[in-house]
């Protein structure tokens, strides 16, 4: 039976800014959320909140207020900051009788009686979105997060010992909603990748994650952190009564003019739960490669193995070191207008416009090796799959570059040699790895120095860095490494092949970076010790020796004793055990 659209959803319906389906689903969310009708159309992306505003407008007989909202400094003195933030609302302009003020809710009687007691004025509310009275407060009322919290309501600290309807009422309560939304808007102004709620003993702790280093935001009060993760939740679209278990969910919200996507995850610790908001923007896909710090040597080979059009390009890191911004930056290279570029992605993190962009799910059966199965019998010339996570996937990508095709993927490894060790052993066969791979771009992302202050620290930068680049080690696969890889050789084979072929080490390309100026030297001593591991220090000079090489390469001198046959000599060896020659002393 269908179900009757409330008001608000005929005006849309009129206005035609939903279609009757839209509106169908978003009303069924809605009654399991609790969440208001234009506040679930907009986080399910259907209709942007100026549409929302406009119907919800036309619904009470209210002007919209134009944006950006002006207020008269006239009005915003009448009006306490208090209770301007307390109830969302922005004072436009006023007679001795009357003031005007802007609202995201013009339904909320309770704000518009108290701004009348206090002003002694009649209320004539406008209409306006949730993110132009936001902006405005912040710009007029100097609203902080310490503000807000102080603004909580003494009654939520009884929220861990409420039922769920109690739990609902809170996370719908003003001041909740107040916070969540400016702590993200917050961490969106300020460049975070992600936001971390979590329970620290009596307290509350937010963080973002800037820069790769997560940095405090601000705590809050141990009673309300309930409230604050059940309203993310419901933004989310996940089910707030359950805490026992991980659970993972999304929304799409406008902050700061910006379309973005967040996913959000819970899991549960000792004593409650933390939450970790990933924010994406979809609109973000690099445009190109010249952006990423890549050394001008590197990036024309990164392009020579993009315009081959054939074989798998492998970007590999550890976790948050930049390879989904490397391949996008690449497709974006690629002429989409001739090419059929297909994308397997786990989650849709970029929009990248002429490509066919797939949302893999293995929960609905529908995993990277299933895909991207379909995708090849639908006559790709590039496809991207999101992440190379096992044999079936890795075997199935091979097997399209070697027919022809230009394979985009990601895999975790230290190191590019690493990545060809790490294929075979995940069982696929060697003759495959050596005939479909067409090189390795390894990845490790660093702080760029302030451009304001050039490190010293600035208002513009905690601590001398702001924004990150990338340091890069590409491995073009050659005919001797490929004879190598047939063979089974290992991984320092590998390396040894590769640095003859011209790779240099991440560590390298880390003092490239260093002596470029565009970050600092506090930034890659960490790649300068992972390097480390894999040499071994000179006995004459310190610098770092590879451990398969016989001298030194800045000093010279030799690191091993060598037979003439070619036999490495250990200590305390009389004879050669290869040629039986007599070691020389």
């Amino acid at each position: 039976m269908a179900v009757r659209p409330r008001v608000l959803g005929a005006h849309l319906l009129e206005m035609g800014a939903v279609t009757p389906g839209e509106l169908e689903a978003a009303l069924a969310e809605q009654a399991a959320s609790g969440r208001r009708l234009g506040e679930t159309l907009v986080a399910r992306g259907t209709v942007t909140p100026a549409r929302v505003a406009d119907a919800l407008g036309a619904q009470l007989g209210l002007e919209r207020a134009p944006e950006p909202l002006e207020p008269d400094p006239a009005a915003v003195a009448l009006v306490a900051p208090e209770l301007a933030r307390t109830h969302r609302l922005v004072p436009l302009r006023a007679t001795p009788r009357l003031i005007h003020v802007a609202m995201a809710d013009p339904l909320n009687l309770t704000a518009c009686e108290d701004l009348r007691f206090q002003t002694g004025r009649r209320v004539e509310p406008l209409v306006a979105t949730p993110g132009a009275v936001d902006e405005a407060l912040a710009r007029h009322f100097g609203v902080e997060l310490d503000d807000l919290v102080r603004a909580l309501p003494a009654g939520l600290q009884t929220a861990d010992d409420g039922g769920r309807s109690e739990l609902e009422r809170a996370t719908r309560a003003a001041p909740v909603v107040r916070l969540v939304d400016r702590l993200i808007r917050d961490a969106v102004e300020e460049g975070a990748s992600d936001i971390h709620v979590e329970e620290t003993g009596d307290e509350v702790r937010v963080r973002y994650r800037i820069d790769g280093l997560l940095r405090r935001a601000i705590h809050l009060p141990a009673g309300v952190r309930r409230a604050v993760l059940s309203r993310i939740k419901v933004m989310a679209g996940m089910d707030i009564s359950v805490r026992r278990r991980a659970q993972d969910g999304g929304m799409r919200l406008e902050v700061a003019g910006r379309r973005l996507a967040f996913r959000v995850s819970t899991l549960p610790v000792n004593g409650g739960e933390k939450a970790v908001v990933r924010i994406l923007d979809p609109d973000a896909a690099p445009r190109s490669l010249d952006g990423l710090g890549l050394g001008a040597r590197d990036l024309a080979t990164f392009r020579r193995l993009l315009a081959r059009r054939e074989g798998v390009i492998l970007v590999a890191g550890p976790t948050g070191s930049g390879k989904s911004t490397t391949i996008f930056a690449a497709l974006s290279e690629l002429d989409r207008e001739v090419l059929n570029l297909v994308t397997l992605e786990d989650p849709v993190e970029y929009r990248l416009p002429g490509a066919n962009q797939i949302q893999v799910d293995p929960r609905a059966g529908l995993a990277f090796a299933d895909a991207l199965r379909a995708v090849l019998r639908q006559d790709p010339d590039v496809v991207m799959v999101g992440e190379i996570r096992d044999r079936e996937t890795a075997e199935i990508a091979m097997a399209a570059a070697v027919t022809g095709h230009l394979v985009l993927s990601t895999i975790h490894t230290t190191d590019a040699p690493g990545a060809v060790t790490r294929l075979v052993n995940m069982g696929v066969p060697p003759y495959l790895v050596a005939g479909g791979l067409a090189g390795v771009v390894a990845q490790r992302l660093v702080r760029r120095v302030c451009p304001i202050c050039r490190g010293h620290g600035c208002r513009s930068c905690p601590d001398g860095h702001r924004g990150r680049t990338g340091i890069f080690q590409i491995l073009a696969l050659t005919d001797p490494l490929r004879d190598a890889i047939s063979r089974g050789e290992g991984t320092a084979r590998i390396r040894h092949l590769a640095r003859e072929a011209g790779m240099r080490s991440l560590a390298a390309d880390a003092r490239r970076a260093l002596a470029a100026g565009l970050t600092t030297p506090h930034e890659i001593t960490r790649l300068l010790q992972a390097a480390a591991l894999n040499s071994r220090p000179c006995r004459r000079c310190e610098a770092a020796v590879p451990l398969d090489a016989r001298a030194c390469p800045a000093c010279g001198r030799r690191q091993v004793r060598v037979c003439p046959c070619g036999r490495t000599l250990e200590a305390g060896w009389r004879y050669c055990p290869a040629c039986v020659r007599p070691v020389a002393g």
